[in-house]
């Protein structure tokens, strides 16, 4: 005789997540920054480290985070003549710092996660843009 053994009720949870995170779109936040040249303190560090740990966790634990980058300081750009230029842009003061990935269902979805983001707190900024599948 066979033993009746119910699916788990967390199963159906999971089913259903899966499913709501296929429906949602993908966004890209872009950090920007205006370079400081002068160097935080470690209490300063670790408050900024605690904060962008905080964040990306959050995004995380909400089923949102897709991937996230934090850019290096070298760097190049070759130009439409093929000229190798040696650093990265800055453009109107700004460099870009690095970048996240988010499900969301919206722009206004995105908008609230990026409203979160420590680079704000630290004088910066976030654009948000959609990714199209190509």
């Amino acid at each position: 005789m066979a033993t009746f053994n119910p699916v788990p009720a967390n199963t159906f949870v999971s089913i259903i997540k899966t499913k709501n995170m296929e429906t949602l779109k993908e966004f890209m936040l872009i950090f920007r920054f205006e370079p400081v040249l002068e160097t935080p303190d470690a209490q300063q560090e670790n408050e900024m480290h605690k904060q962008w740990g905080d964040f990306i966790s959050d995004v995380a634990v909400n089923g949102k985070l897709v991937s996230t980058h934090q850019l290096g300081y070298n760097g190049v750009q070759i130009t439409t003549t093929m000229d190798i230029k040696e650093g990265f842009r800055v453009s109107e003061n700004e460099v870009i710092g690095g970048n996240m990935i988010v499900k969301a269902e919206s722009f206004s979805d995105a908008i609230a996660i990026a409203q979160k983001c420590p680079v704000i707190l630290m004088g910066g900024s976030v654009e948000i843009r959609d990714i199209l599948p190509i």
